[in-house]
C-alpha cells in the first residue's frame, strides 16, 4: 500500500505540476558564494552554486536573487543575478522547469534517497488529538470532533522539527516572527502546497483549520533544507509509517486505559527494530497522553533507518490515559 500511495502522489503531483504554472529554475554557471542576506556579510557552512545545477529561484531584488539550496540549514540564499544563465525561451523554460520538479519530487519521496539533510538531526512531533482535544477544547478543529475523524483513531501530525531546539525562523524577516510569536498565524503567507499534498495535510494535521501548518513552516520547515511542499510530504510520509503500524493499534484498542512509555517503547522495538524504543519521549497532560516524539536522524524517508541515527534524550511523562474521543 506504501509504495502505490508514493506513485499515485508522484502522478498527481506531476499532473497537478503540468496544470498550473510551473516554479521558475534557473542554471548556475559560477561558483557564486550564496549568502543568508542581502547584504552578503554571513555566509554559513561557506556554501556555493555547483556549476550546471539548477536552482529554484524564490524572488528578485535589486540585481539579485533569493534561491532555495537543498539540503542546507539555512536553505533560502541571496545570490548575485549574474550567476545565473538565463533562460533563452518560454517553452524551454517551462519544458526544463516542469522536468526538474517532477525529478525532485521523485526523489524526495523515494526511500532512503541519497540527497537530503543527511547529517541532521529532526524530531518528529505527533499528537494524539482526543487528549489534545480535551485540553484544549476552544481551538477550531476541536469544538467539532466526533468518533469518525480521522484524529479519532490516528496520530495527527504535529510537527517535524530539525534539532537543535534553537534551530529556528530560518532566513523569516522580523516580521513574520513577530506575527508568528502573537499567534497570528492567519497573518502568514499561503504555503506553496501542491493539492495533493494539502488535501493530506488538512487530513493529518487537524491544527491545518487553525494556520498551525504555517506556524510549522515559519518557525521550523524553514530551516529543514527544502520547500514546504517537500517539508510536507516527507512528514506525511513519516506519520503514515507509525498509523500503518502497531503503534497505531494498540493505542485505539487501549483507548480509556492507562499504559506505560516501557510499553510503547517495546511495540517500537518490535515495529521499528531492536533499540529503536529509546528514541521515543512521551509527552502528556492532565493524566494524558498528548504527544509522542520521535527523535530521528536524516537523510531518509524510511522511519525504522532514520529512528536508529536519533537522539536519546530523556522522557517527560512515564504513564498515561490513551483519551478516547469526546469532552
Amino acid at each position: 500500500m506504501k509504495k502505490l500511495w508514493i506513485i499515485s502522489l508522484v502522478v498527481t503531483l506531476s499532473y497537478n505540476l503540468v496544470a498550473k504554472e510551473p516554479h521558475r529554475y534557473l542554471e548556475a554557471q559560477s561558483e557564486c558564494p550564496a549568502y543568508n542576506n542581502m547584504k552578503h556579510t554571513n555566509n554559513s557552512n561557506d556554501v556555493k552554486l555547483k556549476v550546471g545545477d539548477s536552482y529554484r529561484v524564490l524572488t528578485e531584488r535589486d540585481g539579485q536573487r533569493l534561491i532555495l539550496v537543498e539540503g542546507e540549514r539555512i536553505a533560502q540564499r541571496w545570490v548575485d543575478a549574474s550567476c545565473f544563465k538565463e533562460n533563452k525561451g518560454e517553452g524551454e523554460s517551462k519544458s526544463g522547469t516542469l522536468s526538474s520538479l517532477i525529478s525532485g519530487i521523485q526523489k524526495r519521496l523515494s526511500i532512503g534517497r541519497e540527497k537530503g539533510i543527511k547529517a541532521q538531526q529532526n524530531l518528529l512531533a505527533i499528537s494524539w488529538q482526543n487528549a489534545f482535544c480535551q485540553t484544549h477544547q476552544y481551538k477550531k478543529e476541536c469544538r467539532g470532533m466526533d468518533k469518525d475523524d480521522f484524529g479519532a483513531s490516528h496520530f495527527v501530525l504535529h510537527g517535524l522539527w530539525p534539532q537543535p531546539r534553537n534551530n529556528q525562523y530560518c532566513n523569516v524577516s522580523k516580521k513574520e516572527v513577530g506575527m508568528d510569536k502573537n499567534k497570528q498565524w492567519n497573518r502568514l503567507a499561503d504555503l506553496d502546497l501542491n493539492r495533493t499534498v494539502r488535501h493530506e495535510l488538512a487530513k493529518v494535521m487537524p491544527g491545518y483549520a487553525s494556520n498551525l501548518h504555517k506556524h510549522e513552516w515559519i518557525k521550523h520547515g524553514t530551516c529543514y533544507g527544502t520547500d514546504a511542499n517537500d517539508y510536507y510530504a516527507d512528514a506525511i510520509m513519516l506519520l503514515e509509517q507509525i498509523n500503518n503500524s502497531a503503534l497505531q493499534r494498540f493505542f485505539e484498542k487501549n483507548m480509556g486505559k492507562k499504559v506505560t512509555l516501557k510499553e510503547i517503547r517495546k511495540i517500537v522495538d518490535q515495529e521499528f527494530g531492536h533499540g529503536t524504543g529509546e528514541h521515543v519521549t512521551m509527552n502528556c497532560q492532565k493524566g494524558l497522553i498528548t504527544e509522542l516524539w520521535f527523535h530521528i536522524g536524516g537523510g531518509s524517508t524510511n522511519l525504522k533507518a532514520l529512528l536508529k541515527k536519533g537522539e536519546t534524550p530523556k522522557s517527560r511523562c512515564f504513564k498515561g490515559i490513551i483519551d478516547r474521543v469526546g469532552f
